[in-house]
């Protein structure tokens, strides 16, 4: 349905060879939701808007459901207003003198060929009807909720029934409640309606939750891809790792590769890692590990426990985040279901999950492949 090719954006006082976007190659298949992932200044609102029309590309292509909507070595430009896309922005862009169905209404008003009056206002009922808001259709705009007004901004992107829906960091003005509400409603209605979707954000949180697949950026360029429980749990890249909120990394040495599979030693303490490949004894190797990925216990359960003292805890409601002091290292380990937190200076006992460990060889940043990696499309 999307599909981009060679794709450069060039932006005047950047640094040679620091393009904001530099010859991405990507494609969103029919029907599917896709996030474009990553921190600010990577890259993945200028491709959005590349997408829409709303920039123009120095080089590259950009088709949308075959058609070639952009590409300047052969001159090929068409606007935005002409492209079968819907956007719902940051901010809601709610006009206040206009009730709810005139603001959804607007799109058809502007558009060429117009309908009519009835026509317009029964497409404008349909697609509130499909975020919620048919009951509020009459209400003056700015009477709503934040929540309400993002979802009017997502009716009025659907009421041209576009075949592509751009989602640009809808949610980042909404509070933390509205947002787990809004992205649930969001999934549901491009679920239900089956649209092609782009969606940009910076939290991964949100990108896990809605995507069938999560492109993450840096620096103008696609660093990996893959559907979100592979991506995350697996990540073939340290940036993907770390920016997907792998926050404890070790430093270590292979000591031996074997059948049940990599034993990799941190100084006094080791521990068995998921058979991978491209692994050899003696290779140096970063073991990245989740704070979800050890169990914690007051006693010692095991000979191969690592001893530690906690150094502070904060406590989220449903889990505790503990911070562990083992020698030179501090380790952030989530526990949930605990009724009663730790102190500074408890003694715990750490068991590191084997087949949650990320291992990376040191090198090259790059991910060792654990046989059971599930496949990434």
């Amino acid at each position: 349905m999307i599909k981009l090719t060679g794709l450069v954006k060039r932006y005047p006082g950047r640094a040679v060879g620091a393009n904001a976007v530099d010859g991405i190659d990507l494609e969103v298949g029919e029907g599917k939701l896709t996030t474009l992932l990553g921190p600010s200044g990577c890259g993945k609102t200028t491709t959005l808007r590349l997408i829409a029309g709303l920039e123009r590309a120095d080089a590259g292509t950009v088709e949308i459901g075959g058609q070639v909507v952009s590409d300047p070595a052969r001159g090929i430009f068409i606007g935005p207003h002409r492209r079968p896309i819907g956007i719902v922005f940051q901010s809601y862009a709610i006009w206040p003198h206009m009730t709810v169905v005139e603001n959804v209404m607007f799109p058809l008003k502007v558009s060429r060929p117009r309908p009519r009056k009835g026509e317009a206002r029964k497409r404008a009922l349909e697609a509130l009807d499909a975020v919620g808001l048919a009951d509020f259709a009459e209400r003056p705009a700015p009477a709503l909720s934040g929540g309400q007004q993002q979802r009017v901004a997502l009716a009025r992107a659907l009421v041209r029934e576009p075949k592509v829906l751009l989602l640009d960091e809808p949610l980042s003005n909404l509070d933390k409640g509205l947002r787990g509400r809004m992205r649930d409603e969001i999934r549901a209605v491009q679920q239900r309606l089956g649209i092609t979707t782009v969606f940009v954000t910076h939290d991964q949180d949100e990108a896990l939750a809605v995507s069938d697949d999560v492109v993450v950026m840096n620096g103008g360029h696609v660093v990996e891809r893959g559907i979100p429980h592979a991506i995350y749990t697996y990540p073939r890249d340290m940036f993907t790792a770390r920016f997907l909120g792998v926050s404890n990394s070790l430093d270590g040495v292979v000591e031996s590769v074997g059948p049940e599979g990599a034993t990799v030693s941190f100084g006094k303490r080791s521990m068995l890692c998921s058979q991978c490949e491209a692994i050899e004894a003696g290779q140096t190797v970063s073991v990245f590990m989740r704070p979800e990925s050890f169990k914690l216990s007051r006693r010692q359960h095991s000979d191969e426990a690592w001893p530690g003292t906690i150094e502070f805890s904060i406590y989220h409601g449903d889990c505790w985040d503990y911070h562990v002091r083992l020698g030179d290292d501090l380790l952030k380990v989530r526990v949930y279901r605990e009724k009663v937190g730790l102190e500074h200076g408890d003694l715990v006992f750490l068991e590191p999950d084997p087949d949650s460990a990320i291992v990376m060889p040191a090198a090259t940043g790059m991910a060792a492949t654990p046989a059971e990696v599930p496949a990434t499309t």
